[in-house]
């Protein structure tokens, strides 16, 4: 982390997991473990905790955010949640384009791209997830992959618009699988995406955004992970579930 360029933050991804009530109750005990934290805390909830979630948190340093959105702001598309919604209910980020989305549910890189630009025109602040998978990282193809990625989610995003966008870098083959890149494979990659983000901007933007590791880190690894200077953060998933493991992870990162 380079705090003297960049916010570090850590977002808890919950994913599919905890109703309202859980919510509610995670977020008391997470609450005074993190009171003292030097970054930013975030829980991105399934939509349904949303509320819960802003109330459980109102006062604190935790903030809230949702784990997708649509690109309209209203219409005819069952299920779907847009940024005016988040927005009213109280939510300031937005995870978009994680590898989940992109294998179940039919994410592209222009959807991303659409919902990314959607997202920051209403205020909210986007995490924007790219990552190869376990055979392109076999494939030698990891940068090409990346940089595509970089590319298309964030075109036609301004460079006064980038400042509210969060990457996060998280290798397919290590989500949810306890595989983790090593802290050497997670700089090196953090480190191309700002390269290809000062190619596509410029040096002085690219070393204020701040970009993410995501992919089993936990509370055993965060301390190394976070000891790389690209590496500005985390978007947590299992351990998110946990208070004193999420906890543990905040604290690696206010050092």
């Amino acid at each position: 982390m380079d705090k003297a360029k960049r916010k570090a933050i850590i977002a808890g991804n919950w994913k599919m997991n905890k109703t309202p009530k859980e919510a509610t109750e995670l977020l008391g005990a997470i609450k005074p473990l993190v009171a003292d934290a030097d970054c930013e805390v975030i829980a991105c909830v399934p939509y349904v905790d949303l509320a819960a979630a802003v109330e459980a948190t109102a006062g604190t340093n935790i903030k809230i955010g949702a784990e997708n959105c649509h690109w309209a702001e209203s219409g005819a598309f069952t299920g779907e949640i847009s940024t005016g919604m988040l927005k009213e209910v109280g939510a300031e980020y937005v995870v978009l384009g994680h590898s989940e989305r992109r294998q179940y549910f039919g994410e592209t890189d222009e959807t991303v791209n659409k919902r990314t630009k959607a997202a920051l025109a209403a205020g909210l602040k986007p995490i924007v997830c790219v990552g190869e998978l376990l055979w392109e990282r076999e494939c030698n193809i990891t940068e090409e992959v990346i940089a595509r990625q970089i590319k298309l989610d964030l075109w036609d995003v301004t460079e006064e618009e980038l400042k509210n966008v969060v990457i996060a870098y998280e290798p397919v083959w290590a989500i949810g699988t306890g595989k983790t890149a090593t802290a050497d494979q997670a700089e090196e990659v953090c480190a191309f995406i700002r390269a290809q983000l000062a190619k596509l901007y410029n040096q002085d933007a690219a070393d204020a955004v701040t970009i993410q590791y995501g992919g089993s880190m936990n509370d055993g690894n965060a301390d190394e992970l976070l000891g790389k200077v690209n590496v500005d953060g985390g978007l947590i998933g299992g351990a998110s579930l946990v208070a004193e493991k999420f906890a543990a992870i905040v604290k690696a990162a206010s050092k």
